[in-house]
């Protein structure tokens, strides 16, 4: 089974709005009896990643994520680091995904952080001109989780610092729910967990804020393994991302793959639903 012309999309948020790394594939090649994005499809390798003819990939920055939609074809399929699906009241550990992730990362496990209510994402969509606006508004959020979550847990700051690209998605998935069948949540560390034949990273991508060289070389040794060259993942991201946004990205266009192909998983199998229905999952 075959879908011509197709392209796939990883994305993340960074500075700019969002970083997009895509590619166009001649087909996309499935399992034999597999369809797309099949719950209960099971890959004949879970660590491959399917290798298909098309363009070469490339990179580029959208101001939003709308505006990374529209310059997306309909058959688009596009893996993107960002929760979501919001809970409405958040139980220990999280929505359901973020604990049955955590377990296959090890040390790496602290990048999956949990996602508070969605009444404490909504607390304040003001935009902050001022840093004391902005630590008001995360107190007032945070008030709002520990209201909303048992145990009462307030909301981290780094949570925090993507509530509005979290809130990006969700409205546009609740406008638009044809977009639930092409948009997928993943993680990083998940993805590569997946792609390493399911062997979380051994060195962290980051140490105390700042980019680990020896982390980034070991994601960039795996996504060369699966297909990406090293002089694509060498080049300076785009002004407005980080080095660690690009290759976050680059992990997540190979998860699109693995959707768009029925080789991906989705925690948990099948995926939940939020309240609008939105499904649930960490796809890699």
């Amino acid at each position: 089974m075959t879908s011509a012309g197709a392209v796939l999309v990883g994305a993340d948020g960074c500075k700019a709005g969002w970083i997009a790394v895509r590619r166009q594939l001649g087909s996309i090649r499935r399992n034999p009896g597999s369809t797309p994005r099949n719950p209960g499809s099971t890959p004949r390798n879970p660590g491959s990643t399917p290798r298909n003819p098309g363009s070469a990939p490339s990179v580029e920055i959208f101001a939003s994520f709308a505006a990374l939609l529209a310059a997306t074809p309909d058959n688009a399929v596009v893996a993107v680091d960002m929760p979501i699906g919001l809970p409405e009241f958040s139980s220990k550990g999280g929505r359901g995904p973020e604990a049955l992730v955590r377990p296959l990362l090890g040390a790496r496990q602290s990048s999956v952080f949990s996602i508070p209510s969605r009444a404490a994402l909504y607390a304040d969509t003001s935009d902050f001109i001022t840093i004391e606006a902005w630590y008001a508004a995360h107190r007032r959020a945070s008030a709002v989780a520990r209201a909303t979550s048992d145990p009462p847990r307030g909301v981290s700051i780094q949570a925090f610092g993507i509530f509005s690209k979290i809130r990006e998605i969700d409205a546009l998935l609740i406008a638009r729910p044809d977009l639930r069948g092409r948009v997928f949540e993943s993680h990083p560390e998940v993805a590569f967990c997946r792609l390493n034949g399911d062997q979380a990273m051994q060195l962290p991508k980051k140490i105390k804020g700042s980019v680990n060289p020896a982390g980034m070389a070991e994601r960039k040794a795996l996504l060369c393994r699966h297909g990406y060259a090293m002089d694509f993942l060498d080049q300076p991201p785009p002004r407005g991302a980080a080095a660690d946004d690009f290759l976050d990205a680059a992990v997540m266009m190979l998860i699109a793959g693995r959707i768009a192909s029925g080789s991906a998983k989705p925690f948990p199998n099948p995926p939940l639903a939020d309240g609008f229905g939105i499904p649930v999952a960490i796809w890699a």
